[in-house]
């Protein structure tokens, strides 16, 4: 009997312990679930352990051959470079290895379905979608395509569900923020209003969107303002991540190239098509074979 892949899990990072814990946790979790499949995980940045870490691991069980999945809800710079710039690393690092790259998560309608059940944690039981507009906040990103995502995943969010409306907004690099959301929200007549984050788990900028939440909410105090939570670790983002695997190990990948910077010339951002990609620089990454890889560019490129 031929043995599977074994799973690495490619994550962002973040400086919040609890944040990164969960990711940890996560992935031991993935691991209980798959008794069969060695499962390792690491950071790109930020959070131990770095993913070079994660890739030793898998190595020193053994294992010679790995799909990869970007525990990450949209396709933005570290999903489309930094990833496989440092999977081309750390195959470097280990010769022999081999591997295929996953695609990140996506407005899967196992997601919206969580989201649909954050709002309706967050909300009044007496109160009317009708008359409840939601706010989907996500990261940010300075890939266009990355932001557009999340727009794709607030239309797939308000189809069908009967809400007044669903706006979004971002955190970081990317306008609108918050404040300007959740401002446009009322300049449209909300008088409900649920923030929703766009996050897989707790961290600095989740707290940080609530935290403008907060602040707006008492500044306007005649437009009510509820705060949802974070996607969280849900059966159903188990089920995707190892449908991800799933899709990596038979080579059913169906990543949308078409308006990737990297790819197309878009406006303002011509400069990037063609771009070489660098891995991320993990303090935690000793590269204990060929330095920290600044050495070496890997041209971007998606696994179709």
């Amino acid at each position: 009997m031929t043995t599977p892949p074994a799973l690495l899990i490619a994550g962002h990072g973040t400086r919040d312990d609890a944040g990164a814990e969960a990711f940890r946790a996560f992935v031991r979790e993935l691991g209980r679930r798959r008794p069969d499949l060695p499962v390792a995980g690491g950071f790109i940045e930020l959070s131990p352990p770095p993913l070079g870490e994660a890739v030793a691991e898998l190595v020193r069980r053994g294992v010679r051959r790995f799909a990869a999945v970007p525990l990450m809800l949209v396709s933005a710079g570290h999903a489309k470079g930094d990833i496989p710039a440092a999977l081309a690393r750390e195959k470097e690092r280990h010769p022999g290895l081999t591997y295929t790259y996953g695609r990140p998560l996506g407005p899967h309608p196992s997601l919206l379905r969580v989201l649909e059940r954050r709002l309706a944690e967050a909300v009044d039981p007496s109160w009317d979608p009708a008359e409840v507009t939601v706010l989907l906040v996500g990261r940010g990103s300075t890939d266009p395509d990355a932001n557009a995502e999340v727009f794709k995943a607030a239309r797939l969010l308000w189809e069908g569900r009967g809400y007044a409306g669903v706006e979004t907004a971002f955190v970081s690099l990317a306008a609108p923020d918050v404040p300007s959301g959740l401002e446009r929200c009322a300049r449209l007549g909300a008088r409900r209003i649920v923030v929703l984050p766009y996050f897989l788990f707790t961290g600095i900028l989740p707290d940080r969107v609530r935290t403008q939440t907060e602040e707006w909410a008492a500044a306007h105090p005649d437009t009510v303002v509820r705060s949802a939570d974070v996607i969280g670790p849900e059966p159903e983002l188990l089920d995707l991540v190892l449908e991800r695997y799933e899709e990596a190990v038979r080579g059913d990948l169906r990543m949308n190239c078409d308006s990737c910077v990297y790819r197309i010339a878009l406006p303002g951002f011509e400069d990037k098509v063609g771009l070489p990609q660098q891995p991320h620089f993990h303090p935690d990454d000793d590269g204990h074979h060929h330095g920290h890889g600044h050495g070496h560019a890997h041209s971007h490129s998606h696994a179709h």
